[in-house]
């Protein structure tokens, strides 16, 4: 069974719709531990040594955010430049990451359509991912294609419960069973992957 730290950051979850129910669908289960970054850190002071406690004490890290400007909301670039730092994630006497597996779970306003060379936004998913990607590879960690749910804005209530759902079931399919990382690399999303490759 993996275990499974979730870092959730959403600045204005209060007002969230998707992320607050895929979060409240997850939360409780066992080996799955939520770590709210805005919750536990309104003043940005992140406990580094907690952080980096929990990410040893976890087999598959996910970052859970929504898509801001292209990337992440500021408190997760913080716990990058703070968390993985010289000494702990790499470098010399480093490797405390080493061989763990890691994603991103993002959620954007816009459609899935809109994300490619001739959409609205002029690259796919993936391309924005890279620094993401390469802070992994610079760890040693199996870096997944991204879990995606485009068109956050425009869904409807029984579509948001749907998709919460699908975290869940999705979730514990991650926990459940190995990760085959180089098959799930073949694909654009996880969400693909875990559908067409795991039981």
């Amino acid at each position: 069974m993996n275990r499974i730290l979730i870092l959730f950051a959403h600045p204005l979850q209060q007002k969230s719709r998707i992320n607050a129910q895929m979060i409240k669908s997850i939360e409780g289960l066992e080996n799955v531990t939520i770590n709210n970054l805005y919750n536990n850190y309104p003043d940005f002071f992140i406990d580094v040594n907690k952080e980096q406690d929990l990410l040893t004490q976890h087999d598959l890290i996910i970052w859970h955010h929504p898509f801001y400007w292209y990337s992440a909301p500021s408190i997760l670039k913080e716990w990058f430049d703070l968390v993985l730092e010289h000494g702990f994630a790499f470098g010399k006497n480093g490797g405390e990451l080493k061989g763990k597996t890691c994603m991103n779970v993002i959620t954007t306003g816009a459609r899935k359509e809109t994300y490619t060379y001739n959409g609205f936004n002029r690259y796919p998913l993936n391309a924005f991912m890279i620094p993401f990607e390469q802070s992994a590879h610079l760890c040693q960690m199996n870096y997944l294609p991204p879990y995606a749910v485009h068109g956050s804005h425009l869904l409807d209530d029984n579509e948001v419960n749907s998709i919460a759902r699908q975290y869940k079931a999705d979730i514990i399919k991650l926990r459940d069973y190995d990760i085959p990382c180089s098959n799930f690399k073949k694909f654009e999303y996880s969400n693909d992957a875990i559908s067409q490759l795991m039981p």
